[in-house]
Formats: structure tokens, C-alpha cells, sequence
């Protein structure tokens, strides 16, 4: 808290500043609004001090502001957020910008934050998506987060966001995955210039963004010489450091510095039947620059989802399995690890997972595990073609 001869000004939890003050009248004051910085608070106050002197200084209004409207706020905090220290990703703003315009400003936008009340908004979440559970769960969230920044402000004085459970949804489908047979299948099944892009997306378990912004440069490859003097490829590894992602503004595909999370920048090896298929992409398919995308449009660019479907279903389809989304293959990817007696914290690892309880518990995995994982993956193969 900052003292001044004057009033006093003290930093709120959000970041913003609150200004209190004495009066004439002998009682404590406080500004009707805080302040995003610290001079602006500092001038509220010296406009306060020049009132009482020139005995301009009103006790009936001193107090008194109007709360923000909804709308404003809500498009200020999307634009000003921040996660440990860092704005909020491409996607996850445009997801937040979606469920705003979609779901939360049609109702709130047009009333004043300190309008929206428990009733309002439990009335409000009786009626949204009743069919979309998990998007539902998602709108009250936002909103919470939202009025919780509110009143971290001093803006209202409650958060009216009180509906027990409503951040949370249970999954209705269960996820199926491909067992070894149907991905051959539909690995067989693609064009060849997107088959080793089928191939890692489930035996390295990798996302999509990861996996059209994967460039030459980021693959490795290690040979070594064997009893007979013939070079032999025997490891190789895939560099994830960055991640592609639709921006809705821009319309278009668009390159973030980092993967998805923190835990997502790692060093995922290959298994070593896959190595044959990686060595013969970089050759047939992968221009010669180290920035080449391995898997491009055929245009060029970034290779969209729509486009990649127009191949993927009729391969699902080759191996009858319709349900099969194409992110399903990184859920594959995850249960054929785990039958190589992987522990949580070395899927975590090759799975780029992170979160909070996550990092806690699993802080200790042992990186250099992945490559054995990458070789117990093959051994599945074997294991299968004797059976």
C-alpha cells in the first residue's frame, strides 16, 4: 500500500489500484472506480485534494459511480488477460471469443455487472445448451472467471456465479481406440505423402497443430555402421516446439513460438518400424530448405483439417471404423504406449501433457525414457504378426 500525505493508494490482487481518501467531513472515502495504473491513481487523488481546497468537494457524489456495463468489461478483460504473466493463447482467445458472442453477451451483455444477479444467471444456465454438455460447461466458467475479475476489482460486491458443479461436465462417449490392425489399414488407406502423417499422429501420439508444423529441421535421424559396413538407421526423434492454430480474425493458420503448453515443447522418439516410412518422407515428399513443412497443403501452406478429412474418412471407413475421428489416432497413440508399461509420468512426458496436479505429481518422470518407450511401441508389431 502506498502512503501519501494525502490518501492512500493500494494494489488489489487484480493488478488494478484502489484509492481511499479523507473528506472534509472527517469520514473515509473511497474512488468509485480503480485504476489499471498507478499514475492514473495518483492524479485521482490530486484532483480530490484541489476539490477540498478550492471547497469544490461534494459528499454526495464523491462515492458514487456507475457500474461498467457487461459487454465493455468483458471485451477488455479478453483482451487484457493474462496467465502466469503471458496473454492468453490464439485458440483459447478465440474460444473465449466464441462462447462470448454466442452464449454469454446475448443475455448479460447489455446490463451492468453489478445487474447480473444468482437468479439471473442460474435462469440463464437452465436454459444453455441442454445437448452440449462440455460447451455449456465452458460458458458458465467464462463468465465466472469473468465476474470473478469483477469483483477481485471491487466492481461488484459478490460473485453472482454460484450454480454448484456447472464448471464441469461428464463426458457422454467413450473414446475407442484404433487397435493395430485397423491403423495399418488406414495408414494403407491414405494418400503416401500423409501416410507417416497418420503414422505419428498415433505412434507418437502428436496433435494436429503439432503435426503441420512439423519442418525438416526438426527431425533427426541416427545411423550407425553395422558388422558388414552398411549404414543402418537406427533412431530418430521429432523436435516439438511450436504448433499451428486456426486464428479466427485473421481467418488462417498461423504459427505460435511454442507448443501448446510448456510441458508440450519436448522431444518425442520414434519407433523404430516407423523410421523407415519417416526417412522415406523426407525424401519423396519434403522439400530440400530445413524450414520445409513436412506435411503441406497441396497448395502449399498449411494443411487444413477439411482437407486432411477428405483423405482420413474414407480411410477410417476402409477399416470400418466411421467413429474414428482423426485426433482419436493421439488417444491410440496413449493406450499403445501405456501396453509398453510406461508410467503416468512418462506418458505425461511424451504426451506433452500439463496440468497444475500434473506437474506436481509427475515432476520427477524420467525423460530419457522416451526412446525406450519408442522401442517398446515396435515390439508390438512383432508381437502381433506372430500371433
Amino acid at each position: 500500500m502506498g502512503k501519501r500525505g494525502f490518501g492512500n493508494i493500494r494494489k488489489l490482487p487484480s493488478g488494478r489500484y484502489q484509492v481511499r481518501y479523507t473528506g472534509p467531513d472527517g469520514a473515509d472515502h473511497k474512488a468509485p472506480k480503480t485504476f489499471g495504473a498507478r499514475i492514473d491513481a495518483e492524479a485521482y487523488l490530486t484532483d480530490r485534494r484541489r476539490e477540498i481546497d478550492r471547497g469544490l468537494w461534494n459528499p454526495a457524489d464523491a462515492d458514487q459511480a456507475e457500474s461498467p456495463m457487461f459487454e465493455p468489461y468483458a471485451d477488455e478483460w479478453l483482451r487484457t488477460r493474462l496467465v502466469r504473466g503471458r496473454p492468453l493463447k490464439i485458440r483459447t482467445r478465440d474460444h473465449y471469443r466464441a462462447l462470448l458472442d454466442l452464449h454469454i453477451l446475448p443475455t448479460f451483455g447489455a446490463k451492468r455487472l453489478d445487474e447480473i444477479t444468482p437468479a439471473g444467471v442460474r435462469k440463464w444456465h437452465d436454459n444453455l445448451l441442454p445437448d452440449a454438455p462440455t460447451m455449456r460447461a465452458h460458458a458458465y466458467s467464462l463468465l465466472r472467471t469473468i465476474m470473478t475479475s469483477a469483483y477481485n476489482a471491487e466492481l461488484i460486491t459478490a460473485n453472482p456465479c454460484r450454480v454448484e458443479g456447472a464448471g464441469s461436465a461428464r463426458r457422454r462417449t467413450r473414446t475407442v481406440p484404433a487397435t493395430i490392425e485397423e491403423l495399418q489399414t488406414i495408414v494403407e488407406a491414405m494418400p503416401p505423402r500423409y501416410q507417416l502423417m497418420t503414422l505419428l499422429a498415433a505412434w507418437c501420439a502428436l496433435r494436429f497443430g503439432e503435426l503441420i508444423e512439423i519442418r525438416r529441421r526438426d527431425v533427426t535421424l541416427e545411423h550407425e555402421i553395422d558388422g558388414d559396413g552398411q549404414r543402418q538407421l537406427v533412431a530418430g526423434a521429432v523436435s516439438i516446439t511450436r504448433g499451428a492454430v486456426w486464428d479466427a480474425e485473421k481467418t488462417e493458420y498461423v504459427a505460435q513460438d511454442s507448443a501448446k503448453s510448456d510441458a508440450g515443447t519436448r522431444t518425442v522418439h520414434v519407433p523404430p518400424h516407423v523410421l523407415p516410412a519417416v526417412e522415406r518422407h523426407l525424401t519423396e515428399f519434403t522439400g530440400p530448405e530445413s524450414k520445409a513443412l513436412l506435411f503441406p497443403a497441396p497448395e502449399g501452406g498449411y494443411l487444413t483439417p477439411t482437407t486432411l478429412y477428405s483423405y482420413f474418412y474414407p480411410a477410417r471407413e476402409a477399416a470400418k471404423r466411421k467413429d474414428l475421428r482423426f485426433h482419436d489416432l493421439r488417444h491410440t497413440g496413449a493406450v499403445l504406449a501405456a501396453a509398453t508399461g510406461a508410467t503416468l509420468a512418462e506418458l505425461q512426458q511424451r504426451l506433452g501433457h500439463s496440468t497444475v496436479s500434473a506437474a506436481m505429481r509427475y515432476q520427477h518422470a524420467a525423460k530419457g525414457r522416451d526412446r525406450k518407450i519408442a522401442e517398446g511401441l515396435s515390439k508390438l508389431i512383432g508381437d502381433t504378426s506372430r500371433e
